[in-house]
C-alpha cells in the first residue's frame, strides 16, 4: 500500500535541489516568484533549506491590486529571505491595447487569462538573470495532471521541486518545513480568474489525487472530467515537436 512520509521526501528534495545547483548553477541563486500560496511557498521554503535564505530571492507579481499579497509578504518575512515587488500592470495594459488597436479579431477570454501568467514568468525571469539566478518551477502533479497551468507561463522554469508530487504530498511537505498554516492550507485561486481552482476544475483537489494514486474515482462523471482534461492537456509535459532530419552531426556532446 503506498504510503507518503514528507519529513523523508523533503530531505530527499532538499538534496535534489542543491545537487542540480552544483551542476548547473554554482553559488547561483534561486529566484521564485511567490503567489502566496502552497506551491510556492513550499518551493521557496526547500530552496531556503536547501540553498540558505541569502540564496533564494522572492518576486511578488501583482497585476494592479491583489487581494492576497500579504500571504506573499507573510511568506518572505517568515522564511527572512530578500524579495522585490514588481507591478505587472502597466506591462498587461500596454500588450492588451496593441492587441486592441493591431489585432483584427476579437481578443479571447483565454488571452486576458493567460497573458498575466506569461508576463510574470518573463519578469521573472529579467531578475533571474540580472541576479544570476535559476528560476524555480512551482508545479504539482495534480495540476499537471489536468493541464492546470499556463504554458510558459508557470508552467516554466529551470527546475522543478514539486511535479511530482500531488496537492496533499506539496501541503504535507509544508508542514514539515514549519510553514504557518495559513500558507500550507490556504484556499488556492488561480490569481486569473477570481475563482478558487477547484470551482474551476469542477472537482476536488482530494478526488484527483486519490485518483492519481489509486486509480479509483467513484463518481464516473467526475473521472470522465478528470480523463479528458488529461487527454486535452497532457501536450503542455511534453517536449516541442521538431521535425527530424537524417543530416549529419558531427560535433561531439561534452558528455558523450
Amino acid at each position: 500500500m503506498y504510503t507518503f512520509d514528507a519529513e523523508k521526501v523533503k530531505d530527499e528534495i532538499v538534496l535534489w535541489i542543491r545537487d542540480f545547483f552544483e551542476k548547473n548553477g554554482k553559488g547561483c541563486n534561486a529566484v521564485v516568484a511567490v503567489s502566496g500560496g502552497k506551491d510556492s511557498s513550499v518551493a521557496a521554503a526547500l530552496c531556503v533549506e536547501a540553498l540558505g535564505r541569502d540564496r533564494v530571492f522572492g518576486v511578488l507579481l501583482p497585476n494592479g491590486e491583489q487581494a492576497d499579497i500579504d500571504a506573499s509578504k507573510a511568506l518572505v518575512a517568515h522564511l527572512g529571505i530578500k524579495h522585490a515587488i514588481i507591478n505587472i500592470k502597466d506591462g498587461f495594459d500596454g500588450i492588451m491595447q496593441a492587441l486592441s488597436e493591431g489585432l483584427d479579431a476579437e481578443i479571447s477570454k483565454q488571452t486576458r487569462t493567460n497573458l498575466p501568467a506569461r508576463l510574470r514568468m518573463a519578469t521573472t525571469y529579467a531578475v533571474a538573470q540580472s541576479m544570476d539566478g535559476r528560476v524555480v518551477n512551482t508545479c504539482n502533479l495534480s495540476e499537471d495532471w489536468v493541464g492546470y497551468s499556463t504554458r510558459y507561463g508557470d508552467a516554466a522554469g529551470d527546475f522543478s521541486p514539486l511535479s511530482h508530487l500531488t496537492v496533499q504530498e506539496v501541503k504535507a511537505v509544508g508542514t514539515a518545513l514549519g510553514l504557518p498554516d495559513f500558507l500550507v492550507h490556504k484556499t488556492p485561486i488561480d490569481g486569473l480568474s477570481g475563482l478558487t481552482d477547484e470551482e474551476n476544475l469542477g472537482f476536488t483537489y482530494e478526488v484527483l489525487d486519490r485518483y492519481i494514486r489509486t486509480g479509483v474515482c467513484e463518481d464516473p462523471e467526475v473521472k470522465e472530467k478528470i480523463d479528458n482534461k488529461r487527454r486535452q492537456n497532457k501536450f503542455k509535459l511534453e517536449l516541442m515537436p521538431a521535425f527530424e532530419y537524417d543530416g549529419p552531426v558531427l560535433a561531439r556532446d561534452e558528455e558523450e
